[in-house]
């Protein structure tokens, strides 16, 4: 991101302001969760832009985990794609040299079509710190309903520019509530390693672990797991882990060390550019249009469909509106961008027969966060890598799974910070108003209660065993949970449902949906390895059988 190569090496000039601005921006970014390829990571985003009137064998709405999975599979089998991104193409560098801006001073790319940050975390001793940032398709969307904030990554690419990368493969006696209708032998034996090599998975180095300064915070978390008796675990992630021990050692331009992850990683995170959208250009059959975004899909003669786009500019106006037909169409724009498109097409008469589950089965995989405030033998480091590697895991005792998060301001709090994914049991639904012309989702506030009773079988314990409390200045004033948002948004287009087993919308021949809509509200765990798995799994059949 902006800024000298080493921002998070804990300079001794803070200012205060600095340190409340990194207190919100980092904050919230930590909880988020080889140069060498970056060009043949965007070059299916230099062909040019899809044309009114196209004809595409095969349309993928979004470039998230189930888009880009989709589109490669389908292109290795021979059919020509065309993938549409609301987001940009993040392949340019901004004035500062960099394509992805400063964690810690957010600027125009950090936010989407917002002119006021909406950090996840922001407020610092109780005052809040979001800043005015000019109107602009930045690549975090921090999209509002009634009851909830979600956060979404806006670009090619999707979620996976903007998470902390942690590739958590639920454990496999849990797998049946995760998603009931599919075989989980298939799913432990095929596609979620097939998942892990695809998306170049990797482990800390536990010796590593153990002697370097940036994860400090995260050994302080295991001391304090176990000496409660919480199991502690190491967490994959798709972090270049031998780039991560350059940085360390001073013979890499910090990435991870300088606090990257909330508006994007410049350097050593293997985000989907550099995995399965890299492998998907260079098969010379994959086209990405940035800057577009899908309003309709519609029955069209001959078994296809008509698909309206919008272009668009980097203010947000519509530029253009377009036409196409397709002959099959994968919607994997997101559990809430899906879902949002096909409730309206359902609702407005488009698709009539997409059946009544649309739209239902939405949850947030039970996100809720917290920190606490450490005694002074407890530093957890002035330098802190931004990419969490380790948790804590009461799942079974206590229905939650808590990753240990950095926070990453450049100077010691003598803080812990945690996100936790809970077994919280409620759903929420999509819906079409009609007076207003827009789908709302009716998730409620109070649903997070659940979470946070979850989360304190693991906080509250720690808490008393190490006479701490919890920070009560991070989420407003004298606020102890981070319960009013989800970076995990799963659900709204529920698989063996909403679809067939396999994804497919069976009104529609030639509809299929292929992302994170597709799970029932809850994996568990980090959601977007499951998502690469079930989409691995449900495309190597409509391939077989479709095709």
């Amino acid at each position: 991101m902006a800024g000298t190569a080493h921002e998070g090496a804990g300079s001794k000039g803070v200012s205060r302001r600095g340190f409340i601005t990194a207190t919100g921006s980092i904050l919230g970014a930590a909880a988020l969760g080889g140069q060498a390829g970056a060009a043949r990571a965007h070059a299916a985003s230099a062909a040019p832009v899809i044309a009114d009137g196209a004809h595409v064998p095969a349309l993928v709405i979004g470039t998230g985990y189930g888009g880009a999975v989709a589109a490669l599979r389908l292109a290795q089998a021979g059919v020509d794609v065309h993938m549409i991104e609301m987001g940009m193409a993040w392949d340019t560098p901004g004035p500062d040299g960099k394509i992805f801006c400063n964690t810690r001073e957010p600027d125009r790319r950090s936010y989407w079509l917002r002119t006021r940050t909406k950090a996840p975390l922001n407020y610092f001793l109780g005052f809040p710190i979001d800043r005015d940032i000019p109107r602009y398709t930045g690549i975090l969307d921090a999209e509002e309903f009634g009851g909830i904030t979600v956060y979404q990554g806006r670009g090619v690419g999707g979620g996976s520019l903007v998470n902390g990368g942690m590739a958590v493969v639920p454990r496999r006696e849990n797998f049946a509530a995760v998603l009931p209708s599919v075989n989980a032998d298939e799913m432990y034996g095929v596609y979620y390693p097939r998942a892990n090599a695809g998306l170049g998975v990797g482990t800390v180095d536990p010796a590593w672990f153990d002697s370097t300064e940036c994860y400090q915070y995260s050994r302080v978390g295991r001391k304090h797991a176990q000496r409660s008796g919480f199991p502690f675990v190491f967490v994959p992630d798709v972090y270049d882990w031998d780039y991560m021990k350059r940085e360390a050692a001073g013979t890499a331009t910090r990435s991870a060390l300088a606090g990257e992850i909330l508006y994007g990683n410049n350097h050593g995170k293997k985000s989907l550019q550099k995995t399965y959208l890299a492998r998907a250009a260079a098969t010379g059959r994959v086209a990405i249009s940035p800057l577009h975004r899908v309003t309709s899909v519609a029955p069209a003669s001959g078994g296809r469909y008509r698909v309206v786009i919008e272009q668009l500019d980097t203010g947000g106006a519509v530029t253009a509106t377009k036409a196409v037909t397709a002959g099959r169409v994968f919607f994997a724009a997101g559990s809430v961008g899906t879902s949002k498109l096909l409730v309206k097409l359902r609702a407005t008469g488009v698709l009539p027969a997409l059946n009544g589950e649309i739209g239902k089965g939405w949850g947030d995989n039970g996100n809720v966060m917290c920190g606490r405030a450490n005694h002074l033998w407890d530093p957890t480091g002035a330098l802190q890598s931004s990419i969490p590697c380790s948790g804590i895991d009461n799942w079974a005792a206590g229905g939650a799974f808590a990753e240990v998060a950095p926070l990453p301001t450049g100077i010691e709090t003598f803080a812990s910070f945690y996100l936790s994914i809970t077994r919280n049991p409620n759903r929420a639904q999509f819906s079409w108003n009609a007076a207003t012309g827009r789908v709302e989702l009716n998730w409620q506030a109070s649903w997070k209660q659940p979470s946070i009773d979850m989360a304190r079988t693991i906080f509250d314990k720690i808490n008393s065993k190490e006479g701490t409390i919890y920070r009560t200045d991070l989420f407003g004033v004298y606020k102890i949970w981070g319960d009013h948002l989800t970076y995990h948004p799963l659900g709204g287009a529920v698989l063996n449902r909403a679809t067939d087993n396999y994804g497919r919308l069976t009104a529609y021949p030639g509809l299929y949906v292929v992302d994170g809509s597709l799970i029932p509200g809850n994996t568990t765990v980090n959601p977007f390895v499951t998502i690469t798995a079930l989409a691995e799994r449900n495309i190597e059949k409509i391939i077989d059988v479709d095709l």
